[in-house]
């Protein structure tokens, strides 16, 4: 039985069966990408898309759209079609060929994807608003080893997370908005196995902005937090704790995990690193975790929550991935990506522990949420 080709098959990395006909227009994507991008970032931020997907069955011709979003027709013509070479929009069935006058635009599949698809939306405005332009020193930074991408933000940090505090509100929001989205929908099945042995003490190593730590409180009434991160996410962190009522129940411990001065809190009854270890080199991430070795007990559960590249249910979602890991590469730390299963289980036992038990699939985005202990 053929495989449904929507799921990810790692097997299709070692075929090359695309006619070249095929491979020719696949090429041609490639070569006109910032184009056939700004087509639609203009198109959805003029309402032009929004307008078309409004006009239901009916469509709406070019006049019209040109009228709603106050450009001329000239404008208006040359952006949808491009959008029906992208197969973003389509023709109404009683649209005329060869009459620009006579055709009325209707919203096809892939721009409603665009408009209604959270995960597509979450990456859009990601890539527009933090990587787009800082992605044009991404030779820079594969040669240097650094995120060159980065200093679009300014040239005083040496990673995004450095920065994250001060930048301007829009690319902020949707920094937060990729980030929480991707672990966020993981949380409801991640916490039914992390409290399965009723853990009274937690590290939320990198808690960044608190969302974690108080999902546990308002799941568990006992359980005490202590998020581990830079000075300015555990200030927000803080904040959101307080306003959210549990101060009393969320310690603090401020300071980088890769400082050899900065240590763990003693003997937690778990340890929880969400989509954390994919801001580090593999090397790093061993430092991190014989550090986590070093405050944890023999029966302490450390918990570790990614999405997983080769573990993904669909191609839509690995591939989301794989791009990914070069916003890490130009504009997050110049070192770090979305690892595979293998490399990132084998970079934690080399810590000292070995993995527990794991679990796949969790959410829509496919998390793997793993489980170690010491060895």
């Amino acid at each position: 039985m053929k495989q449904d080709s929507s799921f990810f098959n790692y097997d299709k990395f070692k075929t090359d069966n695309i006619r070249a006909v095929d491979a020719k227009f696949e090429a041609q994507k490639i070569a006109f990408a910032p184009m056939c991008y700004q087509a639609i970032r203009t198109m959805l931020e003029l309402g032009m898309m929004q307008a078309i997907n409004d006009a239901g069955d009916a469509g709406i011709t070019r006049k019209e759209l040109a009228e709603k979003a106050k450009i001329s027709e000239y404008g208006a013509g040359v952006l949808c079609e491009m959008a029906l070479g992208m197969n973003v929009i389509k023709l109404s069935q009683d649209s005329e060929a060869g009459s620009a006058d006579k055709e009325k635009f209707v919203i096809g599949k892939i721009g409603w994807m665009l408009l209604e698809d959270d995960l597509t939306k979450v990456n859009f405005w990601f890539t527009n608003d933090i990587c787009y332009e800082g992605a044009w020193k991404l030779k820079e930074s594969i040669i240097n080893g650094k995120p060159e991408g980065l200093k679009v933000f300014g040239d005083q940090w040496t990673t995004v997370y450095e920065a994250l505090s001060t930048l301007p509100d829009k690319p902020k929001k949707s920094w937060f908005e990729f980030d929480h989205f991707y672990s966020d929908i993981a949380f409801p099945e991640a916490l039914p196995i992390v409290f399965a042995e009723k853990p009274k003490t937690m590290l939320d190593i990198g808690g960044n902005t608190g969302k974690w730590s108080l999902a546990c409180c308002r799941y568990n009434p006992d359980v005490k937090m202590t998020i581990v991160d830079l000075p300015g996410q555990a200030n927000v962190a803080k904040k959101n704790a307080a306003e959210a009522g549990f101060a009393d129940r969320v310690d603090f411990s401020m300071g980088n995990v890769l400082d050899d001065t900065t240590k763990l809190p003693k003997n937690p009854d778990a340890v929880w690193m969400s989509q954390f270890l994919d801001c580090f080199s593999l090397k790093q991430i061993t430092k991190i975790l014989k550090k986590v070795y070093e405050a944890a007990a023999p029966e302490t559960n450390v918990f570790v929550l990614e999405p997983l590249w080769d573990k993904q249910r669909f191609e839509a979602s690995s591939y989301s991935l794989q791009a990914t890991s070069l916003y890490f590469t130009c504009i997050a730390n110049g070192n770090s990506k979305m690892y595979r299963y293998e490399e990132l289980v084998n970079a934690i036992g080399e810590a000292g522990f070995e993995l527990k038990t794991a679990h796949h699939n969790l959410g829509s985005n496919a998390y793997s949420l793993l489980v170690f202990r010491k060895k």
